[in-house]
């Protein structure tokens, strides 16, 4: 399945139906009376978050949403019938935004949440509704309310507890199939990841959380380079960040750096999230090189560094139960 994060749609909810002039004509009912019905209300658009999507492809070739009008009145006071909703499914995680796509109108985060985005038109009165002691054959209906009509964009950010982050060619993806059943794409070249993927990473029997891997940023990601940095909207959600470091490269120090100015530069308060320093391919360095290049980002850094290998698993153990303390941490902060 193709992945898509972004969609523009359009839609219109249904406008209401119109109410109805008639008037009862029966044998036993010398002067009869108005009896004509309101309208139905037209339909509503809805979004519902769903637990079983996980892209927006679907919006691809589905852009447009129109809900129906509501039914006419009619005489012998029948009110028309009401049009049903529009319930359009999105993945859990999914914003609406406006056609500004900086106004947010909606954050679907819970699987089963909903929201009435677009109401329906209410129904027109019949003449039955202005009969009075004083006008006891109106002759007025009125016609439904309309409905609204808008364009919004969805964006999709995936909901996930950590988020790998890191230069090209770091070893996210082979970080992501060591700690998950995921299965990502892992090649010797940048750029293998081209779309974010999610595992979930199994510390015990009662102990889990997901991990998201996105795909790496370069230097003037904000800008536009490399891939830009349209898909860092997957780990906001995030409560850690896992700085994965490609020790073998050599300037531990400037990859650090690079990945934070575009944090910063991003904003959205990644810049601000805990975040654990790993540096990766201990197996490819010398015990002198890993131990130089280890001080050395402690040094820029300001904190601790792990020393991995995604490839073979050493000192993956540690890494993870930092992260497992770190969302538990995060988890009770938002509970209170």
């Amino acid at each position: 399945m193709k992945f898509l994060d972004q969609a523009k749609i359009h839609l219109r909810s249904g406008d209401g139906g119109d109410g109805v002039i008639a008037f009862r004509r029966e044998k036993y009912i010398e002067f009869g009376g108005p009896d004509g019905g309101n309208g139905g209300k037209g339909g509503d658009i809805v979004f519902r978050a769903v637990e079983n999507l996980n892209t927006l492809i679907d919006f691809r070739y589905a852009q447009h949403f129109r809900a129906r009008k509501g039914g006419n009145g009619a005489g012998s006071d029948r009110t028309g019938a009401g049009a049903p909703d529009v319930v359009i499914h999105v993945p859990v995680g999914t914003e609406i935004l406006d056609e500004d796509r900086a106004t947010v109108l909606a954050d679907l985060t819970r699987p089963g949440q909903s929201v009435v985005l677009l109401r329906g038109g209410d129904g027109g009165f019949g003449n039955a509704h202005y009969k009075s002691s004083t006008n006891r054959a109106p002759r007025r209906a009125d016609k439904g309310w309309p409905g609204e009509e808008r364009a919004v964009w969805l964006r999709l950010k995936l909901i996930a507890d950590a988020g790998l982050v890191g230069l090209p060619n770091a070893g996210k993806s082979t970080f992501l199939a060591h700690v998950s059943a995921a299965r990502p794409k892992i090649a010797d070249y940048p750029f293998t990841t081209l779309h974010p993927q999610l595992g979930v990473v199994r510390l015990s029997a009662t102990e889990e959380f997901v991990l998201a891997d996105i795909p790496g940023l370069i230097e003037g990601a904000h800008e536009g380079a490399g891939l830009g940095d349209r898909f860092l909207g997957h780990v906001e959600r995030c409560a850690v960040l896992i700085h994965l470091i490609d020790g073998a490269a050599g300037d531990v120090v400037r990859a650090w750096r690079t990945i934070r100015a575009e944090l910063a530069a991003y904003g959205a308060g990644l810049a601000d999230k805990p975040e654990l320093l790993a540096l990766n391919k201990s197996d490819a360095m010398t015990a002198r090189e890993a131990a130089a290049r280890r001080a050395a980002l402690a040094r820029a850094a300001g904190q601790k560094v792990a020393l991995i290998s995604a490839a073979t698993g050493a000192g993956l153990a540690p890494l993870l139960r930092d992260a497992a303390n770190a969302i538990a941490a995060a988890r009770r902060a938002r509970a209170a």
